[in-house]
C-alpha cells in the first residue's frame, strides 16, 4: 500500500446519509475475477447526468465528502476498491450523536485497503460541504487536520489505523513486522514442528 501522510486535492461532495455498499458498487459487479476495473463502476446505478460526481466541479477530485453512515449494508471490499480506483485518496463523512460516519465493516475494509476515512462533527463537516465540489483541501494525517479555505478542521482517528496508513501497511505487512517474534514463538512449540 502507498503510505498516506498529507494529500492536497479537490473535493467532491455527494450529499445524503446511509449510502450503502450496493449503491457504491452494485452487487452484480462482484463476480469480476480481477481486483481492477471497479473505478468506472462507482455509483453505477445512480450516476445519471445530475449525479454530483458527473458535474464539472467534481472532475479530478480526490477527496470524497459524504453524509453519515456511509458504506452501510453488506460487506464488500469492492466498494473500497471502486472508490480508490476512481481516484479518491480519502473519504470524509459526518458523525452525529446518533450515527457514526461509517459502518464498522466498511471502516475495517477501508483500513485494510489503505483508504483513509475521516469523520467530522456536524459543524466542521458543514464547512467542507459549503466549500463545495471543486474546492481544494489538504488532509494531514500525522497532524489529524483537514484544511479548507484557510481553516484547519481537526479530526480523531484510531491510532493503530493511523499508524498503518502512515507506514503503508496492510494486515499482512503489519503481521510481517513481527516476523522474528513469530518465528521464535513457533520454535518453542511442538505444534509447529515438522514431522521427522
Amino acid at each position: 500500500m502507498d503510505p498516506f501522510t498529507t494529500h492536497t486535492g479537490k473535493i467532491a461532495v455527494v450529499p445524503g446519509d446511509n449510502i450503502d455498499t450496493d449503491r457504491i458498487i452494485p452487487a452484480r459487479f462482484l463476480t469480476m475475477v480481477s481486483r481492477s476495473g471497479y473505478g468506472e463502476l462507482l455509483f453505477n446505478d445512480v450516476r445519471n447526468a445530475e449525479f454530483p460526481l458527473n458535474q464539472p466541479a467534481a472532475e479530478g477530485a480526490s477527496i470524497l465528502v459524504v453524509g453519515t453512515n456511509f458504506g452501510c449494508g453488506s460487506s464488500r471490499e469492492h466498494a473500497v476498491w471502486a472508490i480508490q480506483q476512481a481516484g479518491y485518496r480519502a473519504v470524509v463523512a459526518r458523525r452525529t450523536d446518533t450515527s457514526p460516519g461509517y459502518s464498522d465493516i466498511f471502516r475495517q475494509n477501508a483500513a485494510n485497503c489503505g483508504l483513509l476515512l475521516v469523520e467530522l462533527p456536524n459543524e466542521a463537516h458543514a464547512k467542507l460541504v459549503a466549500a463545495g465540489s471543486g474546492a481544494e483541501a489538504t488532509v494531514d494525517l500525522p497532524n489529524q487536520t483537514i484544511t479548507v479555505n484557510g481553516e484547519k478542521l481537526p479530526f480523531e482517528i484510531n491510532e493503530v489505523t493511523k499508524g498503518a496508513l502512515v507506514e503503508g501497511l496492510d494486515l499482512i505487512g503489519t503481521t510481517l513486522r513481527y516476523g522474528p517474534e513469530i518465528e521464535a514463538y513457533e520454535k518453542r512449540l511442538d505444534a509447529f514442528a515438522l514431522p521427522r
